[in-house]
C-alpha cells in the first residue's frame, strides 16, 4: 500500500467501519482519521492495515479492531484536559489514538520489545504527549494517579484495585472482563465518591491481561 493510498483507506475505515456503525464524537472520529495505522501494523500485515479486524502483533499480543478503539474511546469520553492511563501499550496504536484526545497518555506495557518498539513510533510520528513504562498493567501507574480515564485493552477475570484505587473522582474505565474469549464482556466503569458504577456494554475478544495471577 503506498502513502497516497493511506489516507484514503484511513477516510473509507473511518466512514464505513466507524461513523456508519454509530459512533458519533467528532472527537474521535478525528482522532481515527489522524492516527496512521499502517505504521502500527507488522509489515507483513500493511495489505490488511485498515480491513475491519485485529491483527497480531508480536508476543502473541493483537492490535485492536479500529471500531473496537474508537468505541472505547467513546466509551470513557475522554476530554482535552485529561490525563489518561492505557494499560498494555501493545503496538502503540490505542495510546496513539487517545493521545489526539487527551492532554496527556501514562501507558504501560509489560513487554520490553514492544514498549521499544511503540517508543519509537510515537517519536517518529510526534506523538510527544504519551509517556511510557515497562511493568505490570494491573497495577497501574500509582505514581502519576488520579486518572481521568482508564483504557484496559486486555482482558482480566475482575477490575484490578489498583486501576480503581487510581481512578479519579468522576472518573471513567473501558475494560474487557471475562476469563475466556467467548465470555468477555467490554465494560464501562465510573467511580462517583465510593460507589462504583458499573455497565456492561458489548460482548469482546481480548488477549488476556498480562501478571493478573
Amino acid at each position: 500500500m503506498s502513502l497516497p493510498d493511506t489516507a484514503a483507506a484511513r477516510l473509507e475505515m473511518v466512514e464505513t467501519q466507524i461513523r456508519r456503525r454509530g459512533i458519533t464524537d467528532p472527537r474521535v472520529l478525528d482522532a481515527m482519521l489522524s492516527v496512521p495505522r499502517h505504521r502500527f501494523v507488522p509489515d507483513d500485515h500493511q495489505h490488511e492495515a485498515y480491513d475491519d479486524h485485529p491483527i497480531p502483533i508480536d508476543s502473541g499480543q493483537t492490535i485492536s479492531q479500529p471500531y473496537i478503539v474508537a468505541y472505547m474511546c467513546e466509551c470513557v469520553r475522554i476530554h482535552a484536559t485529561d490525563r489518561v492511563l492505557d494499560v498494555g501499550t501493545g503496538s502503540g496504536y490505542n495510546a496513539a489514538v487517545a493521545s489526539q484526545l487527551a492532554a496527556r497518555v501514562y501507558s504501560v506495557e509489560t513487554v520490553t520489545e514492544l514498549m521499544r518498539r511503540a517508543e519509537a513510533t510515537f517519536r517518529e510520528l510526534g506523538y510527544d504527549n504519551i509517556i511510557l513504562r515497562h511493568g505490570n498493567g494491573y497495577y497501574g501507574w500509582k505514581e502519576e494517579a488520579p486518572f481521568d480515564a482508564i483504557i484496559v485493552t486486555a482482558a482480566a477475570r475482575r477490575i484490578p484495585p489498583p486501576l480503581i484505587e487510581q481512578m479519579a473522582e468522576g472518573g471513567r474505565m473501558i475494560i474487557p472482563l471475562g476469563g475466556h474469549f467467548f465470555t468477555q464482556a467490554l465494560t464501562l466503569v465510573e467511580k462517583h465518591g465510593n460507589e462504583i458504577v458499573r455497565q456492561e456494554v458489548m460482548p469482546v475478544r481480548f488477549v488476556p491481561l498480562q501478571g493478573e495471577d
